[in-house]
């Protein structure tokens, strides 16, 4: 009795449905952080990207120089201040949104976005022609008699900038996630007595937290991997590890800053987990 050949194994639907992704993820993402973290063990040279060899002395200057770990402090530090900024500024608008029935609704969407539909450097030259020591707010000040501030190249622009840069990444989360708290639970605490802001505490901020989470996670992480606002408002007197990470490739030194940009990512992905621990706790005790 003559053997069935053998059928060809046919791959699952859900793995031919994920593949094209997979191999952007995989050439786009994977293989340049591979290549990333090979690099940060290379020898540096001021002549070339690398020199033969291999070493850690990278990551062992990286981690004991005090220059570099206060570029990481000061770095964290921002992210944390203009993530928590975004947050204060963000919610109120994030509820009228999700709240309101204006006609004017869209317009204000739209406004809400508008620092999305514009380039990076486009938005920082509009800060700097608002906030340089001759610009239009101190020339402002000094018609009205008043002394002129020093508003950029120091952590006030650049944080201030960054603000109106992330605050879309803030409120959309924010929106979203308060509206799909049904308002009828508002008004049924409101029925039994509760005060507004007994409602928002006990009502909507549990709630909303997931939103919360994912907006500070988002505007965390870009706040650290900022170069371009930090550059151009900072004018080399605001540092962070990305600046930084920038200015080894500009003096050929791929190795040290590839461990630089590691680290960086290290502290991110620290700080992000520290954060949705503390907020998946609170999320549970709220509820």
């Amino acid at each position: 009795m003559s053997e069935r050949p053998a059928r060809p194994t046919k791959l699952p639907l859900g793995l031919l449905l994920a593949l094209p992704v997979l191999v952007t993820v995989g050439a786009l993402i994977v293989v340049p952080y591979v290549n990333i973290v090979i690099m940060s063990f290379r020898t540096p040279s001021t002549t070339r990207p690398y020199a033969p060899g291999f070493t850690i002395d990278n990551y062992a200057r990286a981690l004991t120089d005090s220059f570099y770990l206060e570029l990481l402090g000061d770095t964290v530090r921002l992210a944390v201040m203009i993530t928590a900024l975004c947050l204060v500024i963000a919610y109120p608008a994030a509820y009228h949104l999700a709240r309101t029935t204006s006609r004017w609704r869209g317009v204000l969407y739209a406004l809400v976005l508008s620092p999305l539909l514009v380039g990076v450097v486009i938005r920082s030259f509009g800060w700097i022609i608002l906030l340089a020591n001759n610009g239009l707010i101190n020339q402002m000040l000094r018609a009205l008699e008043l002394p002129a501030l020093p508003l950029m190249y120091n952590e006030f622009g650049v944080v201030l900038a960054l603000v109106h840069v992330f605050l879309p990444f803030m409120v959309l989360p924010l929106m979203g996630a308060i509206q799909g708290i049904d308002p009828r639970l508002e008004e049924a605490a409101r029925s039994l007595g509760a005060s507004r802001t007994k409602v928002f505490r006990r009502v909507v901020l549990p709630l909303s937290m997931p939103g919360v989470q994912s907006g500070c996670i988002l505007v965390f992480v870009l706040s650290c991997g900022a170069y371009v606002t930090p550059a151009l408002l900072g004018a080399g007197r605001v540092h962070t590890l990305t600046t930084e990470v920038v200015t080894m490739l500009d003096q050929f030194l791929w190795p040290r800053g590839a461990a630089l940009a590691l680290i960086l990512a290290s502290a991110g992905l620290i700080a992000v987990w520290l954060w949705a621990h503390f907020s998946g706790r609170t999320m549970r005790g709220l509820a």
